[in-house]
């Protein structure tokens, strides 16, 4: 692998009008110019694709029947050229400049074969999706990852393995795990990259929430079906982190305006995982409805916390 390899952008999107600009903003002024940028697109009605054309982005189409999260992945990366592909969700935006260098930075290393980045929420995401991402995403690296855990809203991978690894396309979500977990038995590694911070935009309503675990509860059973999920792990569970979330709250004196949503995202969470293991079955037309097309009006907002300076957004 060269020191400076090319690399091609994956979007996927449907009705990303509202957020689509600031991520293409954001690309625009990365200390990596002009990268290949694939949008796939599963039907959207709104000006997505016009926004798109503005910015000479490549624009590849997926039938809404025939959508997953493989799929379309597996889609967009047989349309590009380049060496390593970037993973960015349409709703997310990076916070600094070298966010796409410090994502690619670790592929020196021919032993890593998918590097992925922080993330964080913001104004107005759910206190708990921000103690979540803070979980999922710390803010010190790594040493060695011993898990297969990724996430694709802002993570790359090498085009090369890709070839001999595409992403199972039958799964419900979660299909950066499965790739991840299947390249990590054949002897390559993980990367968490901190410093490529992105804001990744979440304002999900209480079915919301419950789908997206539902789905991801679903993929785990599929990806390891010796996994169990019970009754009383969803009890144990949201009653725990319901308990350290207002505990958390208190101490930031947010708790008066936090507290409802603490207690509805949380059972939702852990309510769409009980579902998701207990109904792990073929992925409907109705299911990829509920799943992959809810409805979200959001308003994101940057955050900075490097001695980068960040991208400044208008």
């Amino acid at each position: 692998m060269p020191s400076n390899p090319s690399c091609s952008i994956v979007i996927r999107a449907f009705n990303e009008e509202q957020h689509l600009e600031k991520l293409l903003l954001g690309l625009r002024q990365q200390t990596i110019v002009d990268p290949e940028i694939i949008l796939v697109d599963s039907g959207s009605t709104d000006n997505t694709m016009n926004i798109a054309n503005s910015y000479g982005v490549k624009v590849v189409q997926i039938d809404p029947q025939e959508f997953t999260f493989g799929r379309s992945l597996n889609l967009g990366i047989s349309n590009t050229s380049g060496e390593i592909i970037v993973f960015a969700s349409a709703h997310v935006y990076p916070v600094y400049p070298d966010w796409l260098e410090q994502l690619l930075l670790p592929f020196s290393d021919e032993r890593i074969a998918l590097t992925y980045g922080k993330q964080r929420g913001d104004a107005n995401s759910k206190f708990s999706e921000h103690r979540v991402f803070a979980q999922w995403f710390p803010d010190s690296p790594h040493p060695i990852q011993s898990h297969p855990f990724c996430n694709n809203a802002n993570a790359a991978i090498r085009k090369q393995l890709w070839e001999a690894y595409p992403y199972d396309e039958t799964l419900p979500g979660l299909e950066d795990l499965d790739w991840a977990n299947r390249i990590r038995l054949n002897g390559y590694q993980v990367k968490y990259v901190p410093e490529a911070e992105i804001i990744h935009v979440h304002n999900e309503t209480p079915r919301g929430i419950f789908h997206r675990y539902q789905r991801e509860g679903m993929a785990f059973k599929h990806i390891f079906p010796q996994e169990t999920f019970s009754l009383m792990d969803f009890l144990r569970l949201s009653f725990t982190n319901i308990f350290h979330d207002l505990e958390i709250a208190t101490a930031q004196k947010v708790l008066g305006r936090s507290w409802r949503s603490i207690i509805w995202f949380r059972l939702a969470q852990f309510w769409g995982t009980f579902q998701g293991y207990s109904n792990s079955g073929p992925l409907t037309w109705q299911l990829r409805q509920r799943f992959y097309y809810p409805h979200r009006v959001i308003v994101p907002k940057t955050v900075s916390s490097r001695s980068v300076d960040p991208i400044e957004y208008n």
